[in-house]
């Protein structure tokens, strides 16, 4: 597995790593170029985010199918 493929642990305090930091950033050193492209660039982790958790789900789904226990 990919160092990157890694899920991020948590802290007690819910720190979700590199997400948390971002979220508690001062955004008003930006520039109006800056903050766009780094709203371009969070959207793109988003969908990359959520085709990474639909695949999970799936995978998930699958597994259950396969193991569910067989009525008699």
């Amino acid at each position: 597995m990919d160092e990157e493929d890694r899920p991020l642990r948590r802290s007690s305090e819910g720190d979700f790593g590199a997400a948390s930091h971002l979220a508690g950033e001062s955004l008003d050193r930006y520039s109006l170029d800056e903050l766009d492209a780094r709203v371009a660039l969070l959207e793109i982790e988003i969908a990359r985010i959520r085709a990474h958790r639909n695949a999970s789900s799936a995978h998930r789904l699958a597994a259950d199918a396969l193991f569910r226990p067989r009525s008699s």
